[in-house]
């Protein structure tokens, strides 16, 4: 069986917008200022505390507790208001069902904390068959660390040779390389200009589907 592992948030949805507004729900009720929704596409890709610690006062960045002391109160808030807006990207659900036609195994590898990962994929995805839906978690290192994508490839049995990870940023691409697999950058997602480091890019889903079909 060939094996897609694929990154979710700037990959296969757009959730930009509820991740932004959940931080700045953070930020406001205590006390802090707000970012532009924009301002978050570069401070997202490295798991919610990272998240939270990007979007802090500059003079406030430097304390490593401050995350952790938020983080609950964004996991609520997000918790209930992770689809409010976001959306798979174009042409997305018609590829993972065609892909699943096609008996191609299917994978999420995301930084965003567990149950907000199973949270969305069950929402947006729920005829998709994917072997494994993994998040962030306390016993596993965050992407770009390969423990992630180890722990994918022990769960479907399949083999490094037959597996590649699709992501938009530079720590999808590096996380594969660690992992040993092949890449596929997309440029729809939040760091556009990372696509060109993997092995492959697609600049379209159409694209994206025949380099899938074809590995």
């Amino acid at each position: 069986m060939k094996l897609v592992i694929f990154d979710l948030d700037g990959t296969l949805v757009n959730t930009i917008e509820d991740l932004g507004v959940a931080v700045n729900h953070v930020l406001a009720k205590t006390g802090r200022p707000l970012h532009d929704i924009t301002e978050y596409r570069m401070m997202v890709g490295n798991g919610v505390r990272k998240l939270i610690q990007r979007a802090l006062p500059i003079q406030e960045q430097g304390d490593e507790t401050l995350p952790n002391k938020l983080l609950p109160e964004f996991i609520k808030y997000y918790g209930s208001h992770c689809t409010v807006h976001s959306k798979p990207y174009p042409g997305i659900t018609e590829l993972l069902a065609e892909l699943s036609d096609r008996g191609v195994g299917m994978a999420v590898a995301s930084n965003k904390y567990q149950e907000g990962t199973s949270a969305i994929v069950r929402h947006f995805f729920p005829e998709v068959p994917f072997v494994a839906v993994l998040g962030g978690c306390d016993e596993r290192a965050l992407k770009p660390s390969d423990e992630i994508i180890n722990a994918i490839l022990d769960t479907s049995g399949v083999s490094k040779s037959d597996c590649v990870m699709v992501g938009d940023s530079g720590t999808d691409i590096q996380t594969a390389r660690n992992a040993g697999i092949r890449s596929i950058g997309v440029t729809w997602g939040f760091r556009p200009e990372a696509a060109a480091q993997a092995d492959e890019v697609a600049d379209s889903t159409g694209r994206l589907k025949e380099l899938l079909i074809s590995f």
